[in-house]
């Protein structure tokens, strides 16, 4: 038997229904803000995320899949979902569009040769947005309040928003220099990771799941102490949208982002969620007014997140103690005798088309297993189709809520359920 691939899964019966769910909610949240659907390929020049991603990161160095094709071209399998939107930004020109800033959202998977664990995959699905055109902090403001939101649709509560900045160049530059400096004589004590990183990338060190609790990074200087007035208030300006938008934050110093052309804010949202353990980050992003040139396009700033739709199905079924999703049909009509199956059959496609979630049997059930099948379905409403009421142009409708049974005029039947659902 052929089995799937480690780390890879099959997506199917209550999983797909919050898989549907999740990216279906994310979509109408997007459309609300006025961001556009953007699709970019699955993989990639290599040099694309070897370049944005960065050499020294993990994903890169431990995790990514490269490969040559045929062609002896060096190819990667996208790892994350940013590197493709700019360079898709880049090579479409759509920095000349008059409609700026270019606002994007995104759903689809990322591959990542990792160990799987739980809640962990090679192949995993991500949702995000991109926002490349502004370095306003009014956007910083929008794309964060977005991520709330998305969260508060799904129903998700307790939600709050760890902020942090980096600051503009002079700011991290000068923070990254007193941070090294602190760090050197404590390097034995860190991690063999972090030991490499204090070279490549210094500040990938405060986020570290190994340290995270050492008394060295506790006492590590704060990038707060090294922002010019500049960035100083443009953060605080952040911080006013945010209270103004009601959306709870914190501000977390130890939120960084490694490579060079991230820069200002940084931020994710954890849910407070007993249940979750240590993994209670749903959602992460931040500001790279550096990465469009970075990557060989014009100066243009950007922001953006990404959220684990892996990670969004666990909340939601942890939150619902695994219960279904409750989806349901609109409509289900029951036949037995084939000429109430042929009016039947054009009365599910007159409905389907009218947008009315319906269904019908295809198995040759009978009657009583056919209203099994309806409650099943959680039908809202019944449709009986018998002979005796169609020779006299009648249709007999049942309320399955009320239990209710109507006889309706054959030639105003989709008059009558659309008026009743």
């Amino acid at each position: 038997m052929i089995t799937k691939p480690k780390g890879t899964y099959d997506i199917y019966g209550n999983t797909a229904k919050y898989y549907n769910y999740i990216n279906g909610v994310f979509a109408s949240v997007c459309e609300y803000y006025n961001y556009e659907y953007i699709r970019t390929p699955i993989f990639e020049d290599s040099e694309l995320f070897h370049r944005s991603v960065g050499e020294t990161s993990d994903i890169v160095s431990k995790e990514t899949y490269d490969f040559k094709d045929r062609g002896d071209r060096n190819l990667t399998l996208r790892p994350e979902g940013t590197a493709g939107v700019v360079r898709s930004f880049i090579e479409n020109k759509m920095y000349g569009d008059v409609n700026q800033p270019k606002k994007f959202y995104y759903s689809g998977t990322m591959y990542r040769y990792e160990r799987p664990q739980a809640g962990r995959f090679r192949e995993l699905s991500q949702i995000g947005v991109e926002v490349l055109g502004s370095d306003s902090p009014l956007i910083d403001a929008e794309v964060i309040s977005l991520a709330y939101r998305l969260l508060e649709e799904m129903g998700i509560e307790n939600v709050t928003v760890k902020i942090n900045t980096l600051g503009d160049k002079e700011s991290r530059e000068n923070y990254r220099a007193s941070l090294v400096n602190y760090l050197e004589p404590h390097i034995d004590e860190l991690c063999p990771d972090c030991q490499k990183r204090l070279t490549t990338n210094p500040l990938r060190i405060l986020d570290c799941k190994v340290d995270k609790d050492s008394e060295v990074l506790k006492n590590a200087p704060s990038i707060m102490d090294y922002l010019n007035n500049e960035s100083k208030t443009r953060f605080e300006k952040v911080l006013e949208y945010l209270e103004y938008l009601d959306v709870d934050y914190e501000i977390d110093a130890n939120i960084v982002r490694g490579l060079d052309y991230y820069n200002h804010t940084v931020f994710e949202l954890v849910a407070d969620i007993e249940s979750l353990g240590s993994a209670k980050t749903l959602c992460a992003g931040g500001r790279y007014n550096n990465l469009v040139n970075f990557l060989g396009g014009p100066d243009t700033p950007g922001i953006g997140f990404a959220s684990g739709t892996d990670r969004l199905i666990h909340v939601l079924q942890e939150l619902n103690q695994d219960k279904e999703i409750t989806t349901g049909v609109d409509v289900y009509v029951m036949a037995v005798s084939e000429e109430e199956k042929l009016t039947a059959l054009k009365l599910v496609q007159d409905l389907r088309w009218l947008e009315v979630k319906t269904e019908m049997d295809t198995l040759d059930k009978g009657l009583k297993a056919q209203f099994k099948q309806a409650d099943r379905l959680n039908a809202r409403i019944l449709i009986i189709l018998n002979n005796e009421d169609l020779k006299k142009g009648l249709i007999t409708v049942k309320d399955n809520l009320t239990k209710e049974e109507t006889k309706v005029d054959e030639n105003e039947i989709l008059d009558y359920i659309i008026s009743n659902l």
